[in-house]
């Protein structure tokens, strides 16, 4: 059996973090077990499907790297659904229903009235249809037939088929529901496991009935728990915060990755550089029931800590010009996003602006008499403030904080000793000299 995994995702809008996250575990799944991921576009709302958000889907998945080994579109396969609707209401699995929405509603408040479950009834048969009232359908669910399964996050799970409403699948128009096609499509494509939300539990209780129905094997599922925002609720916030705005954040692809694919797990998010620890580590057996808590503080902390670790050759292309290997060692670990390196290498090609002491002003023009007799091939910041405690009786931050603040215009940043030989020797005694004269 080779291991297949699907997102599929409705294009009525752009992918959100909550997706990436279903997206990501999904991957990561197939991945780690040599399987297949399957892109599916849940596309059956035909008005409010847009090719627009299937472009964006595909392109957000692209930049986190996500690759999928299949597509499919499911308003490309009615032909399979009408195939397999009608085995179903020739098996009397299917019923028509005529009920209007207002007419389900009184009905529910009446059962809730009463102190009963809101079950669907089931119309009597031989029941007279109602003049120009076109069916919805129902699938029937076998009331004999307790529904269990072992998820591989929640453990046992058991559902009394009775206190379960007969699901629509399909509406008066025509038009499909998410119920019936999902599980037809899983079938098809040889899916073998589904991660997905704890709020799909119900559906996949109805779902396994269907899956029987249709005379096949159901997929392996696991019901993570859902997303909370960092104030310790569900948030608008966080169900519209979508890849988009993380680019343009400055995160990078892998620092979401990292932390989405651990939080909710018994495993500590790690700063990585690329996808494969979090590929051999997914494990659902350590994934939690509690809520787990998305806090973009922690992303953009565990987005510095990647950067600080990250590789030129992973980041050349977006690097200022002029920027080589040794510049990025130097500055990369100041940095909290990528494009901040302009900043700092302007620093380093120049003009700087420094506010001087006025009692600093000497001491730097023997700074700059200082490096002008260094040997600038070995390492000259050390060179230079050790002949300058011993020049002057300097030492600590009256040593070290006029030189950077002369040399930088700032007084915190890389670490002098990488950054002085790429501001180089010219750069330096100019710089040095000014601010002596300021």
């Amino acid at each position: 059996m080779t291991v297949t995994t699907r997102f599929a995702p409705s294009p009525t809008g752009n992918l959100h973090v909550g997706n990436v996250r279903t997206a990501l575990h999904n991957w990561l799944w197939a991945r780690k077990l040599g399987g297949r991921f399957v892109l599916r576009i849940d596309d059956t709302d035909l008005e409010r499907s847009k090719e627009a958000f299937v472009i964006q889907i595909r392109a957000d998945l692209g930049w986190l790297g996500l690759d999928w080994d299949a597509e499919a579109r499911q308003s490309e396969r009615f032909a399979l659904y009408e195939t397999r609707f009608e085995a179903l209401k020739a098996a009397g699995r299917i019923y028509a229903c005529y009920e209007t929405p207002e007419e389900l509603d009184l009905r529910r408040k009446v059962l809730l009235g009463r102190g009963l479950p809101p079950v669907y009834e089931r119309p009597v048969e031989d029941a007279a249809v109602p003049e120009g009232r076109a069916p919805h359908w129902r699938f029937r669910l076998d009331h004999d037939a307790p529904i269990e399964w072992d998820d591989m996050v929640r453990g046992h799970q058991k559902f009394d088929p009775r206190l379960l409403s007969d699901p629509v699948i399909r509406r008066a128009d025509g038009s499909w529901l998410y119920m019936l096609p999902s599980a037809i499509d899983d079938v098809d494509l040889g899916i073998t496991h589904v991660v997905r939300g704890e709020d799909h539990v119900t559906n996949t209780a109805t779902q396994l009935q269907m899956f029987a129905a249709l005379g096949a094997t159901a997929p392996a599922f696991a019901h993570e728990a859902l997303l909370t925002g960092s104030e310790g609720k569900l948030s608008k916030r966080l169900g519209s915060l979508g890849v988009e705005a993380f680019r343009d954040q400055g995160i990078e692809p892998i620092a979401l990755l990292a932390l989405l694919a651990r939080l909710g797990t018994s495993d500590p998010v790690e700063p990585v550089t690329e996808p494969a620890p979090l590929i051999a580590g997914i494990d659902f057996s350590r994934f939690g029931r509690a809520p787990a808590r998305f806090d973009e503080g922690e992303l953009a902390q565990l987005n510095a800590r990647i950067l600080h670790q990250t590789p030129y050759e992973a980041v050349a292309d977006r690097l200022p010009p002029g920027m080589d290997k040794i510049g990025w060692d130097a500055i990369r670990p100041n940095l909290t996003r990528v494009d901040e390196a302009g900043d700092w290498w302007a620093v380093v090609e120049g003009p700087v602006a420094a506010i001087i002491a006025e009692e600093d002003r000497a001491y730097l023009g023997e700074a700059a008499r200082l490096a002008a007799l260094l040997d600038w091939a070995s390492d000259p910041w050390h060179g230079l403030t050790g002949a300058l405690k011993e020049a002057t009786g300097r030492k600590g931050k009256p040593l070290f904080l006029p030189l950077r603040l002369a040399l930088t215009g700032r007084e915190h940043g890389p670490d002098m000793a990488a950054l002085l030989p790429i501001i180089g020797r010219e750069r330096t005694l100019e710089r040095l000299s000014a601010a002596a004269l300021m």
